[in-house]
């Protein structure tokens, strides 16, 4: 992975070139395919251990699209400074909004604000036929992040939901290295594999916790490096099944593949602060329509605009004048 995040560098000029020639032939690569979009958190992994690890399916991805580091948890000492945590990194995704509007500060979700909307909430208020679908370890990601059901989040956004597996104990027996989740990730990709190649929803987002949980238990070292390389496996299920919809059906799919966090520069084991590791991202995505802002840092506020702007959503201005992020897809 950190050939290809040189080589974006290096051939940099190149892009803003065909960037430039693409604007002055504005009709030659328009296109009539229905767009989709898939997006996925693998959780809790720091670019400088993405970048030193073999992952052969996300370098397959960003040899289509790209790879750049990014960055979460704010302005640092601003209003917008927010915990690098999990629910945290999320809802910034899924709003666009850092967590002094959206008002998630910590895993428990205690009173999220839904006036912010999610990226399903948009495209569902763009459009009611669009299906939208959910794979996740954890039952908050949809229940109290999205608010799905809730009217007061826009009701229901979900058409398709295939999570809350860490509450089944008696499937998943817990164990004190939480290889249980591994287990229920391998069961979510399996299933947003084989529902993304049989439906193509719209929307999807796939949640994997496992390599956070690695984090937590051992830190820095070998076993850390084992989960990325098993979540860019499970990663490779996932692409296949959205290369397969593209070729079977006339349908541009986008593809993010991002985390929420990195880790402290100490251990590896935490997160949550302001250091420079614990805020320093990574975006990877097929899309071949990327901009400037892509290879300027960009922030996990960035992904939502991006999503709307493939998929063409129509936001109200009002919801559109609150985001934090900006696209960087043209």
């Amino acid at each position: 992975m950190m050939i290809q995040y040189l080589r974006n560098r290096e051939y940099l000029t190149t892009t803003l070139l065909l960037v430039v020639i693409s604007f002055f032939t504005p009709f030659a690569n328009a296109s009539t395919a229905t767009p989709a979009v898939i997006f996925i958190i693998a959780d809790g992994i720091p670019a400088d251990v993405l970048e030193n690890t073999s992952t052969p399916v996300l370098d397959s991805i960003a040899d289509k699209g790209g790879y750049t580091r990014a960055y979460v948890g704010g302005e640092i000492g601003g209003k917008s400074q927010s915990p690098t945590s999990s629910a945290i990194g999320y809802n910034s995704l899924l709003t666009g909004t850092w967590a002094n509007k959206h008002n998630v500060y910590d895993n428990q979700v205690s009173d999220p604000n839904y006036a912010y909307w999610d990226i399903f909430r948009m495209a569902k208020e763009h459009d009611p036929t669009f299906q939208t679908a959910i794979f996740s370890t954890w039952t908050d990601n949809r229940t109290k992040l999205l608010g799905d059901g809730l009217q007061e989040a826009g009701g229901n956004k979900l058409d398709y939901a295939f999570d809350g597996f860490e509450l089944d104990i008696e499937r998943f027996p817990h164990d004190l290295l939480r290889n249980y989740i591994r287990a229920i990730d391998d069961l979510v990709t399996n299933e947003a594999a084989r529902y993304v190649g049989s439906n193509g929803p719209a929307l999807s987002w796939v949640y994997l916790e496992y390599t956070d949980s690695v984090g937590h238990g051992y830190g820095d070292g070998p076993e850390m490096t084992a989960a990325v390389q098993h979540m860019d496996g499970q990663i490779g299920k996932i692409w296949n099944a959205v290369q397969q919809r593209q070729q079977s059906y006339d349908e541009d799919w986008m593809i993010v593949i991002t985390t929420d966090h990195g880790r402290d520069a100490k251990t590896g084991r935490g997160h949550g602060n302001q250091s420079e590791r614990e805020r320093t991202t990574w975006i990877v995505t097929n899309s071949d329509d990327l901009n400037e802002r892509y290879d300027q840092m960009p922030a996990i506020v960035d992904i939502l605009p991006s999503i709307a702007a493939h998929l063409k959503l129509e936001i109200p201005e009002k919801i559109r004048n609150q985001l934090d992020g900006q696209s960087f897809i043209d």
